[in-house]
């Protein structure tokens, strides 16, 4: 039965909010709270999260939970996801990192480092990541000229499908990949549990914006961008 939690766990993002009758996350909550002595419990709490979770809500109520929940493997990993969590709120300074781009050259997120800079988490079979690569394109288009960046990271597990997708899309900024799908190293860094996602970091490498899509984005640049 753990193992199966475990799987379960792992395999959430990918599957993501993809259910034939979502609950409302006040009834996740409820659910969360009902049952503090339960590992399934860390799926609903993983729910409550959604797409765009909040760390100060998400370790609140993993706190209620019961010291067998929390001293579990399962209950640890997710201390873990919520230490990551924490570390990529608004506010704080960008974890660091080094991954190789598409000819196995290292790139650091330091490269960047007097620029604001997105980095767009992607994958080539992510449909929703591929419908939004032309607006994507489009705000590239627009800024790029104006101290702006974006650096892909992408949860492929192909290469050849990870660089066909970049020239099919147009995607004429730099891309890095560890080739981990889900387990991408700098996902896992910036605690990404869903695609796609993004960060949007200023030219002193502190965290301004996350998940800012369309012209949302295109606002926050066009303000930061004065």
């Amino acid at each position: 039965m753990i193992k199966y939690i475990t799987l379960l766990f792992l395999v959430l993002p990918f599957f993501g909010l993809a259910q034939k009758k979502e609950l409302t996350k006040q009834e996740y909550i409820a659910r969360v709270k009902a049952a503090p002595d339960s590992i399934s419990t860390l799926v609903d709490l993983r729910r409550v999260g959604g797409y765009d979770p909040v760390y100060t809500e998400l370790q609140a109520l993993y706190n209620t939970l019961s010291g067998n929940v929390k001293n579990s493997i399962e209950g640890k990993e997710f201390q873990e996801y919520l230490n990551a969590l924490e570390t990529v709120q608004i506010g704080k300074v960008a974890p660091a990192f080094t991954q190789n781009d598409t000819t196995g050259t290292p790139v650091q997120l330091s490269d960047f480092k007097g620029k604001y800079v997105l980095l767009d988490f992607w994958a080539s079979w992510c449909p929703d990541c591929r419908v939004e690569s032309p607006d994507l394109v489009k705000t590239y288009e627009q800024f790029k000229g104006d101290n702006f960046e974006i650096l892909g990271i992408s949860f492929d597990k192909d290469r050849n499908s990870w660089i066909k997708a970049i020239h099919t899309d147009k995607l004429h900024w730099k891309h890095v990949s560890d080739l981990k799908r889900w387990q991408n190293d700098v996902g896992t860094l910036y605690a990404v549990k869903s695609i796609p996602q993004n960060v949007l970091i200023d030219p002193s490498g502190k965290i301004i914006a996350k998940n800012l899509h369309g012209d949302a984005l295109r606002a926050k640049l066009k303000e930061v961008l004065k």
